[in-house]
């Protein structure tokens, strides 16, 4: 048996699809492993989806994982975005694009 949706379907919305989200949320849950992530939100607007991560629930996101998907034929649909709203890298594909973030978990220990 099929159920519908909790909601009905939004067209003009964008959205991540779910291997994208996966993508996502598997960064997420490692830096959630390595104590710097606690909260995360999502944003679907007409011209965007927005995955924001922050530190403490009560404070502004660290970073911005957006999909915009009007830019895909020129700079490309993904974007990280920085607290101080620079973007700290642009592209096509969503792995490459992460990886940005990456380099934040890798500490040196001493």
């Amino acid at each position: 048996m099929n159920a519908a949706p909790p909601f009905p379907a939004d067209p003009d919305r964008v959205v991540f699809n779910r291997q994208e989200l996966a993508v996502i949320l598997s960064l997420y849950g490692r830096f959630v492993a390595a104590g710097e992530w606690r909260d995360y939100g999502m944003s679907f607007l007409r011209d965007a989806a927005i995955f924001s991560v922050f530190r403490r629930a009560t404070e502004h996101p660290l970073y911005r994982i957006e999909k915009r998907p009007k830019l895909r034929n020129a700079q490309g649909a993904y974007a990280v975005i920085g607290m101080d709203g620079r973007i700290l890298k642009r592209g096509h594909d969503l792995a490459m694009v992460l990886r940005v973030l990456d380099k934040k978990l890798i500490r040196p220990i001493g």
